[in-house]
């Protein structure tokens, strides 16, 4: 079990700009995120890693199941006013953020709803805005961002995936730890994603082991 700020979630209203989300600083409490982060795995190289992947200590596999859980799914169903009863889920570990990363993209139309949330400490990297997730107002201007999220302190950004939720961010080298959690379309562009995600689970632990 972990404590997780429902009650934040819940008193959040969404955004709508630049595009329907919602930010919750600190959705992760201090205490239970220092218990996190000591049971998280030591990452060292970039990409997105499937949670059971990766080794997680007691409190870091606690914060995944809570994730993945149905608590999650019906307060972003009813946040959003969206059906997710059906929807599969992906949920991945990302350790580490090279230059090439945070280049301004839409999320695949496979994915119904993006969850990200930050387990990093704040540093002077985060607060001079490098790694600081931007949401945009469009496809061409890393500078035109309505908002900006800082990756630290167990911060937890959610929006449904669309055609204008445009996002990227400034370039950072380093630990950069973050959750992600996708609640996917059912069609077969799903289910190849899935599938992929599962396939590069399997070589990551090869790659990890060797």
């Amino acid at each position: 079990m972990i404590a997780l700020d429902y009650a934040k979630l819940d008193a959040t209203p969404v955004a709508r700009e630049p595009f329907p989300h919602v930010v919750v600083p600190d959705f992760v409490p201090p205490e239970a995120l220092r218990a996190v982060t000591r049971d998280l795995p030591p990452l060292n190289k970039r990409g997105s890693f499937p949670t059971t992947s990766v080794r997680l200590g007691p409190a870091a596999d606690a914060l995944m199941r809570e994730m993945d859980g149905d608590r999650m799914r019906a307060t972003i169903a009813a946040k959003f006013g969206l059906d997710l009863a059906a929807a599969p889920t992906m949920l991945t570990l990302r350790g580490r953020t090279e230059a090439k990363d945070g280049r301004i993209h839409c999320d695949s139309t496979a994915k119904l709803v993006t969850v990200l949330l930050y387990l990093n400490p704040e540093s002077d990297a985060f607060s001079s805005q490098d790694g600081c997730l931007r949401l945009l107002r469009g496809p061409n201007d890393l500078d035109d961002y309505a908002v900006e999220v800082p990756p630290v302190n167990g911060t937890l950004l959610i929006f449904p995936n669309g055609a204008q939720s445009w996002h990227g961010h400034r370039s950072f080298t380093g630990r950069r730890y973050s959750v992600q959690l996708n609640y996917m379309t059912t069609d077969a562009k799903a289910r190849s994603e899935l599938r992929r995600h599962r396939i590069s689970a399997f070589v990551k632990k090869l790659t990890m082991a060797a």
